[in-house]
């Protein structure tokens, strides 16, 4: 046997298994240096498919504050005020009562003489007497002729004619009794008394004076003032706010730190065409006289009927040839563009009167390219804090 043929015989598997972990660390070699590379552009593809999504900020529709109130001037009058002038013309005799004092219902305020009125007064007296004299002796005169009707010693038409005399005569009795009770009436009006309690805020008049019961001057002024009616003109766009029985704050310029709780009563019930203003009564108690009456003030309504408005920051909002809009991301990432009504602005918060609601979430900044359809993510999302009402443009 050879041993020279024998040698490549025993290098071939020798040979084999060199190739064979040659090929294997070339193999190695080859994954060993494309696999980062393969994660990283795994990476990068997934980084760019991210960032293609757009990254938004929302924002939840916030119910405004409840309403402050906007500062209305208002008008203070008594709750009764009355001129009082004179029933019965003369002279005045006397006045009891000064300006600022304070009187009760019937309380004697002035005397006047009347001269006149009493000498009218005493002749009608006197004429009532004469008919009533003439009245006796007619009835007894009727009630005679009567009696010589039945035996007919007179005429039925002698008797009729003392009827009739008769009846005559008690008209003119009464009219006599109704002149006296008139100028009796009259005279009581030289005595001025208070029609009800109150305080003299007027005295026009003095001893001497002639008072004439047509046409004459005011004597007195009388205000009751323990409850006070304010007047308040209410602009359209608060009017349909304003409910009888809600609460109002009044502050005098006078006394800036003193606030009074008023009610409002009463209003016109309609926008009055010139102001386009709906007037409102309230009422405000001035038990201790803190207020003077006739003098203007500031009325805040608290406590507006109806829910507030949502309130949106004005960098929510798209304006375009649609109308003003905002967009919504939907629970799916998608936006919806919405069209919404817009109230009063407040600068940096926008009165939203229709359009969204309290669940919804709105993009803030939105993009002018913003589309409906298109796939957002978000990235915050918060409650603004309620737009301060009573301060809008």
């Amino acid at each position: 046997m050879n041993p020279e043929a024998s040698i490549p015989s025993q290098s071939s598997p020798k040979l084999f298994r060199a190739a064979l972990v040659l090929f294997v660390l070339l193999v190695v070699a080859v994954i060993t240096g494309f696999l980062p590379r393969l994660r990283h552009r795994a990476a990068w593809a997934a980084e760019t498919r991210e960032l293609a999504v757009p990254t938004v900020a929302v924002v939840v529709p916030a119910p405004a504050k409840p309403m402050a109130g906007l500062p209305l001037p208002a008008e203070i009058k008594p709750w009764i005020e009355a001129p009082i002038y004179a029933r019965a013309s003369g002279y005045l005799k006397r006045w009891l009562v000064d300006l600022g004092e304070r009187v009760e219902a019937g309380q004697l305020l002035a005397e006047i003489e009347t001269p006149e009125l009493d000498q009218e007064l005493e002749r009608a007296r006197h004429q009532l007497a004469e008919s009533e004299a003439a009245l006796a002796l007619a009835k007894t005169t009727a009630e005679r002729y009567t009696e010589l009707l039945k035996t007919a010693s007179v005429s039925e038409q002698e008797t009729a004619e003392k009827q009739a005399d008769f009846a005559l005569k008690t008209a003119t009795v009464k009219a006599a009794q109704a002149n006296v009770r008139r100028l009796e009436e009259l005279k009581g009006f030289a005595r001025i008394t208070a029609p009800f309690a109150g305080v003299v805020t007027a005295r026009n008049v003095d001893v001497g004076d002639l008072v004439t019961a047509s046409g004459g001057k005011e004597l007195f002024r009388l205000a009751q003032t323990d409850k006070l009616r304010v007047y308040v003109r209410v602009p359209q766009a608060e009017a349909l706010k304003i409910a009888q029985g809600q609460s109002a704050e009044l502050v005098i310029p006078e006394k800036p730190n003193l606030v009074f709780t008023c009610t409002v009563a009463r209003t016109a019930g309609a926008i009055s065409a010139d102001s386009r203003t709906l007037l409102t009564e309230l009422e405000v108690d001035n038990s201790r006289g803190e207020i003077l009456a006739g003098c203007f003030g500031e009325v805040k309504f608290v406590g507006a009927k109806g829910a507030p408005p949502l309130t949106l920051p004005g960098n929510a909002l798209l304006f375009r040839a649609e109308g003003p809009q905002v967009g919504l991301v939907l629970p799916d990432g998608k936006v919806e563009l919405r069209d919404v009504k817009l109230g009063r602005d407040y600068g940096a918060f926008v009165e939203v009167l229709g359009g969204v609601s309290t669940n919804d979430r709105v993009i803030l900044n939105p993009p002018d390219s913003l589309a409906d359809g298109a796939t957002v993510r978000i990235a915050v999302a918060a409650k603004p804090e309620a737009a301060p009402t009573g301060k809008g443009k």
